[in-house]
């Protein structure tokens, strides 16, 4: 009996010993396969990741809900946009200030960017000034994608971007003119002002850059993120992110990415 219980215990171990061994292997290998980068042939230089889920790519969960937009981009756009790349996707980064240049782009009706955008806010890197967001306004669900991202790309030309971001990513709903207007008062915004920015030319043209850089990256859905050279689909974990701006910064600034960046809001 005594050797059956001993020969049964060195069984278990054996069984427990490779169970963990296989469980460590495995684990190590999704880490490999979740730091895997493709080169990506346009633009030049930087490498694709795969990240998780994305709105706007594949089945659209608001498909029907709003009226249709056409998100073609200019060709003139986009051709402008790529002859000065890092100015369109990075705002008020420079190559040797040593921060790691992170663009994001997001939708106000895509749910996983409620979630992403916040994860990017609040990411440790980013809290201690060694990595910087450029938030980039990709409207791709419908009409009130437009509404909302033209309403927020005006109030930050009165400085309360992030603060109509945070109100917008925060409510569950998509967001109509009477919500748009009642965040518009609560930051004391200029309305006349505030109105006419949001029909004005500057607003499009920021709009138009976005789906530009949406075209040239081939972006699937948002939420969308370059992290110096690498371009993430979709959602990222705060550990992966960590990673992702660690080798970005061991790798150093983008290629081709010197010259003097265009006006983006930022997390500054």
């Amino acid at each position: 009996m005594a050797g059956s219980r001993r020969d049964f215990l060195v069984l278990g171990a054996v069984l427990s010993g490779g169970y963990l061994a296989v469980r460590t292997g495995v684990s190590l290998l999704q880490r490999e396969v979740e730091l895997a980068f493709d080169p990506i042939g346009r633009p030049a230089g930087f490498r694709r990741m795969a990240g998780g889920a994305t709105s706007g790519g594949g089945f659209d969960p608001f498909v029907g809900l709003g009226a249709a937009t056409d998100d073609r981009p200019d060709p003139a756009a986009v051709a402008a946009v790529e002859a000065d790349l890092c100015a369109s996707l990075f705002n008020g980064w420079t190559r040797d200030s040593g921060v790691v240049p992170i663009a994001s782009f997001s939708d106000y009706n895509c749910p996983i960017c409620r979630v992403t955008t916040r994860r990017l806010a609040e990411a440790d890197a980013v809290l201690d000034g060694t990595a910087r967001i450029t938030w980039h306004e990709l409207p791709i669900l419908g009409e009130t994608s437009h509404l909302a991202a033209r309403a927020a790309l005006a109030a930050d030309r009165q400085g309360a971007y992030m603060a109509f971001h945070k109100r917008l990513m925060g409510n569950p709903f998509r967001a109509n003119q009477a919500y748009i207007d009642a965040i518009a008062g609560d930051l004391g915004l200029d309305r006349e002002r505030f109105v006419a920015d949001m029909k004005g030319s500057e607003v499009a043209s920021r709009i138009a850059r976005s789906l530009a850089l949406r075209e040239i990256f081939a972006f699937p859905g948002t939420p969308a993120i370059v992290v110096g050279r690498t371009v993430i689909e979709g959602d990222v974990s705060e550990a992966m992110f960590a990673r992702v701006i660690a080798l970005e910064r061991r790798a150093g600034p983008p290629p081709g990415c010197g010259s003097r960046p265009a006006g983006f809001p930022s997390s500054d």
